[in-house]
């Protein structure tokens, strides 16, 4: 069995109160969760098709080296474009591609005096992807890859899975009703081991969370603007 998670690429910086990712959502990760996937034979080219087999693979590494210096140029920084409560609205533009996300960071952590970078739960849409309220969460330190986490919402656990510092709802079906959750709670807390075994919580506040999330779905439905479209 193979899930494909989208995952928002992030590079922390401080932007009108928050410290915002920012969001490059490109790419994808794919995390492969079945322990006995076949491994594909590898065949050495003879010598009448070694030249051709370089040839080709030295036009691949081109084309990708063109499209993601394209990706690159095309990939704008996001606007923080409302707050509400303790989160965040915020729009990226590239091309013609844009994302809409709203963001929080943590009101509490635990254990207080352990040493690890700052952590985010964003819920993002991508229209050009079809991508809608997606939940991504950055715990801010490394995890074991395909561990598994837990997010609470007034007492309704929602399982999550890991792959490096990030973590999403295992089961992407789940989402909407997340979502819901969500709106109707006061507090969302995150709960995670860390790869030296270390067990972290995180306590967000929901204060503001719908109305970012209005606000993200109505920017997400304007076109992209002119200036970020050519």
């Amino acid at each position: 069995m193979i899930r494909t998670f989208r995952l928002a690429l992030a590079a922390a910086f401080p932007l009108c109160g928050f410290a915002a990712p920012v969001v490059m959502a490109q790419d994808s990760m794919s995390l492969r969760l079945a322990a006995n996937e076949p491994t594909p034979v590898k065949h050495k080219p003879g010598k009448q098709n070694t030249a051709k087999a370089k040839s080709k693979s030295s036009k691949s590494a081109e084309a990708k080296a063109s499209k993601g210096a394209t990706s690159d140029k095309n990939a704008g920084k996001p606007v923080q474009i409302a707050s509400f409560g303790d989160w965040g609205a915020f729009l990226a533009e590239g091309g013609k591609e844009k994302t809409c996300y709203a963001l929080a960071q943590p009101k509490e952590r635990a254990p207080s005096k352990l040493k690890r970078d700052p952590a985010y739960v964003f819920i993002s849409n991508r229209p050009g992807e079809n991508i809608h309220n997606e939940v991504s969460i950055m715990m801010g330190f490394p995890m074991k890859n395909g561990a598994e986490a837990e997010a609470d919402v007034s007492g309704t656990s929602f399982d999550l899975i890991s792959k490096g510092t990030n973590a999403w709802i295992k089961n992407p079906a789940q989402e909407a009703e997340f979502i819901k959750a969500l709106k109707k709670s006061a507090k969302l807390i995150v709960k995670a081991t860390s790869t030296k075994g270390h067990v972290t919580t995180d306590s967000y506040s929901l204060a503001g969370l719908s109305q970012a999330l209005d606000s993200v779905e109505r920017e997400c439905r304007k076109a992209p603007t002119a200036q970020s479209a050519r």
